[in-house]
């Protein structure tokens, strides 16, 4: 899995080096920063500008690249012994999902799980999550009403987020709890609805039309923190 730019690197250095197997320099570092990389176990290799452009498509690389380990997707089944669960449906915008990721692990969420998709690709949800992907338990599911099923039999009460539910600040949280966020541009469909405990929204202080998802899931995630 190749990561580039400079935050995510940087955290994979300080919190999970051991994942990390060959660092690339495309531009030059301070003399002490550069003499602690080589003291660390793994490889450091100066390339080209160009040559690290190639190697990830002209994107903004910053001037350090790294081919890092694939990350592990964790089962399904591993999840329903947490407490606070995210849930996405649908969701592909992988710059959403790093976005959800790197919120979720600062808010307390112990585990997400996507569901209809096939597979995504991870190396840029590593890159937008700035790294806490890592840190973060992440399941794949292609049925979501099967995990909906799976998480109210082991005791948790699932929450989804839809224009018209109930404004998040006056409902009483249960502990062991799921937040389900419907995809980019249909959000929840009605059968996903009607299996939830609770619809849940953000009220709005002036009319408008919806919030980004990753925007709208960072406000209930707080606001359903215990």
């Amino acid at each position: 899995m190749l990561i580039y730019a400079k935050q995510p690197i940087q955290y994979l250095i300080q919190n999970y080096p051991n994942k990390i197997k060959t660092l690339y320099l495309a531009k030059e570092v301070d003399k002490k920063e550069y003499a602690r990389l080589m003291k660390m176990n793994f490889e450091v290799k100066r390339i080209p500008s160009d040559a690290a452009g190639a190697m990830c498509k002209n994107a903004n690389h910053q001037g350090i690249l790294a081919e890092v380990d694939e990350y592990e997707l964790q089962p399904f089944k591993s999840t329903l012994d947490k407490e606070f669960v995210l849930v996405l449906s649908g969701l592909t915008d992988v710059g959403n999902i790093g976005a959800i990721v790197r919120t979720a692990y600062a808010m307390g969420v112990d585990a997400i799980v996507a569901c209809g998709v096939k597979n995504l690709n991870l190396a840029p949800i590593v890159r937008t999550s700035t790294g806490a992907l890592f840190d973060m338990p992440f399941a794949l599911e292609h049925n979501i009403l099967d995990v909906m099923n799976d998480l109210k039999t082991s005791g948790f009460c699932l929450y989804g987020a839809d224009m018209g539910g109930a404004d998040i600040r006056d409902v009483k949280l249960k502990q062991k709890r799921a937040l389900v966020l419907g995809n980019e541009g249909e959000g929840l469909s009605k059968r996903i609805i009607s299996k939830l405990d609770e619809v849940v929204s953000i009220k709005m202080s002036h009319k408008f039309d919806s919030l980004n998802v990753s925007v709208a899931g960072a406000i209930l995630m707080d606001r359903m923190r215990i």
